[in-house]
């Protein structure tokens, strides 16, 4: 049997023999992506709006940002490992319309690693990835953000469910409609599978999808979930849309 030693060993020998390079600079790396593009574009420490994750000036008073104070949306807490912004965004983009999975691995590992630095804050109960319409999913072959809850999951030792949240109806892109429009394109286009009701009474619901754009999605998810009982509703995304982008 190999030990594992030998198997380490193993691996770094054939890494060094087959070419590969990061996903960003297309430099060689033995990783996805390399250690000078991971420190400059995925620096931790910068202070977001505990609920709806945008930027916060550096002095704020607050945790919250000015529109989550007037006007809060329905999930309690959103967390981000970068902004939706060059050369991040092509990195959602390969994913989402180029079939390349092996990113999702890497999304699930970049939010495990921002939710355990985390400072008190508990776990969700339940992991549920916002679902694709039957037609995209059809089209895609697969669904984004369940891709990444998966693995997500498996890291963060908890439970994810596939079935729980589903498309109620086929809706039309977020990111091809003005922020006026998406509300009303979201609205009603989600649904609870009956039989599961039971794990979402009192529970910690996480939420994953690969990017928060206006969070309109999220919000009415979030909405939804605490309508059949659950106590509280947590965003996790990649990445997240700066408001002067939408």
């Amino acid at each position: 049997m190999m030990t594992d030693k030998l198997k380490l060993t193993w691996k770094n020998g054939i890494s060094a023999l087959i070419p590969n390079s990061c996903a960003l600079c297309r430099l060689d790396s033995r990783d996805v992506i390399c250690s000078a593009c991971h420190l400059a574009y995925f620096q931790a420490g910068q202070t977001r709006c505990r609920q709806c994750a945008l930027p916060l000036p550096p002095a704020s008073a607050s945790p919250r940002c000015g529109d989550c104070l007037s006007n809060p949306p329905a999930f309690d807490s959103s967390l981000t490992v970068c902004d939706y912004a060059a050369p991040q965004d092509q990195l959602v983009l390969s994913l989402k319309f180029a079939h390349q999975l092996a990113l999702a691995p890497l999304f699930a590992r970049m939010l495990r690693d921002s939710i355990l630095q985390q400072q008190g804050k508990e776990l969700p109960d339940l992991l549920c990835a916002v679902p694709l319409g039957k037609d995209r999913l059809a089209d895609r072959g697969f669904n984004q953000a369940w891709e990444i809850t998966r693995p997500l999951a498996k890291h963060l030792g908890i439970l994810a469910n596939m079935h729980i949240l589903q498309r109620s109806r086929e809706t039309a892109m977020q990111s091809g409609l003005p922020t006026a429009a998406r509300a009303r394109n979201v609205k009603h286009a989600f649904c609870i599978d009956e039989n599961q009701l039971d794990k979402l009474r009192g529970a910690h619901i996480g939420v994953v999808d690969d990017v928060m754009t206006t969070g309109m999605t999220l919000h009415e998810i979030a909405t939804m979930l605490k309508r059949y009982g659950a106590a509280e509703v947590t965003a996790y995304v990649f990445a997240r849309t700066l408001p002067h982008i939408h």
